[in-house]
């Protein structure tokens, strides 16, 4: 199970609407051509799913933004590893937008005198507890953007998400001293694929997320989560997408965010 799978289970709440926003989205000032905005995301994950969802974005034509980890992969590999290089440089070329989520997969755990205290669920210290300086915690953040570059040609956003959405500010001053702004999700946008399966199947996740995602605001997906037994993806994607079109809402990478986009310049 990830590291992520605790908190998701934390925010599991927000099924029923009741869990705060770690970073809800203002409602978007459409660009012309997509009046009522939503901004689909998708962290890294075991990559096991991650061509059907490929293939359910091309099909609809939506265009969304991936927040990249260098995360264990079902093929013993890595999600930036050589195997799946030509993966994220197609999805490049199709026009979808790009932010990192640390290369280990940082969960922030705590700040300290000595810096910030993170526990990596990735890369050869996962498990472990290590304190980052902001310094380094800044080379963790441009570590997805580089091997981006050198996968596709083309640069990440400087914006990030922090694995399991878990901040402080001393980690966002850190990430803001080397350009990065931090993106969370809106409440009704977590969109339960960390959950438990058989107490949060499918069908419910995806009838709660057409009742209550509204214009404006972010969603969270996974490339694939470990804990789930049966996968979110594509199972509720393609239906969520149809589903949430036929109520006049439309898809929009965070380039086009309003608040995020001021920030789309690539990361230093």
């Amino acid at each position: 199970m990830r590291a992520a799978s605790s908190v998701a289970l934390a925010l599991a709440p927000a099924l029923a609407g009741l869990c705060p926003a770690l970073a809800a989205a203002p409602a978007a000032a459409a660009p012309a051509t997509c009046d009522k905005p939503v901004y689909l995301t998708f962290d890294t994950g075991h990559m096991g799913v991650a061509p059907l969802i490929a293939d359910v974005l091309k099909r609809h034509q939506v265009k969304v933004t991936f927040f990249l980890a260098n995360e264990r992969t079902r093929t013993d590999g890595s999600s930036l590893d050589d195997e799946w290089a030509p993966w994220w440089k197609a999805r490049a070329a199709e026009g979808h937008a790009f932010g990192s989520h640390t290369w280990d997969h940082l969960v922030w755990q705590a700040d300290t005198a000595a810096g910030l205290r993170l526990r990596p669920t990735a890369g050869p210290d996962a498990g472990k507890t290590l304190t980052l300086t902001p310094a380094q915690y800044c080379d963790e953040l441009r570590r997805p953007a580089q091997r981006f570059q050198a996968m596709t040609g083309q640069a990440m956003l400087p914006l990030f998400r922090a694995p399991a959405g878990r901040t402080s500010p001393a980690l966002l001053a850190a990430a803001q001293a080397c350009g990065f702004t931090h993106v969370g999700w809106s409440p009704a946008g977590f969109l339960g694929d960390e959950l438990p399966s058989d107490k949060y199947p499918n069908d419910q996740l995806l009838a709660q997320a057409l009742q209550k995602v509204k214009p404006g605001d972010i969603l969270l997906a996974h490339l694939g989560i470990w804990s789930r037994q049966d996968p979110w993806a594509p199972a509720v994607l393609e239906p969520l997408i149809t589903g949430l079109q036929a109520r006049g809402l439309c898809f929009a990478t965070l380039r086009e965010h309003p608040l995020y986009g001021r920030a789309a310049a690539p990361a230093r």
